[in-house]
């Protein structure tokens, strides 16, 4: 099964951290949708989209990346982190209108948060993800892809 994950990761690295753990673990491709806009991923039986929560949303460009690359009828996942460990998925639905996309798998855990007020207590989440959460992180995509 060829896989890919797109990415974003852009305030303390949490989730690249968590994507880098199944990258190295089961030699799944990463794609930073920062920097890289466009991709053809027709090749591809399994697309990941993985990002920090911003606003209680995926980043923009992991959404716009979806909406201009996925292609239809694709099996798709969602990673995220944040510093509250709720599904924040509906946040991609206008990237994913009208490509019927199955949804496979989603997986969160926390991640260490300095952003507005949560910076002058020092930030939450602190530490996070560790060990454990990227263990769990490599046992879902295992799973998910069994």
């Amino acid at each position: 099964m060829k896989a890919i994950i797109i990415c974003a990761s852009t305030h303390h690295g949490n989730t690249r951290k968590v994507v880098d753990a199944i990258s190295k673990e089961c030699g799944v491709e990463v794609i930073d949708a920062v920097t890289v806009h466009e991709k053809d991923l027709s090749e591809y039986d399994l697309i990941g989209f993985a990002s920090g929560i911003y606003g209680a949303k995926f980043h923009r460009t992991v959404v716009d990346f979806a909406a201009k690359n996925l292609p239809k009828d694709k099996k798709i996942f969602f990673i995220s982190t944040s510093a509250m460990n709720m599904d924040f998925t509906k946040s991609m639905a206008g990237g994913l209108e009208g490509k019927n996309a199955t949804v496979v798998g989603k997986f969160s855990c926390n991640g260490y948060n300095t952003f507005g007020p949560f910076k002058l207590v020092g930030g939450t989440s602190k530490g996070r993800p560790n060990e454990e959460d990227l263990k769990n992180a490599v046992e879902f995509y295992k799973n998910m892809v069994k």
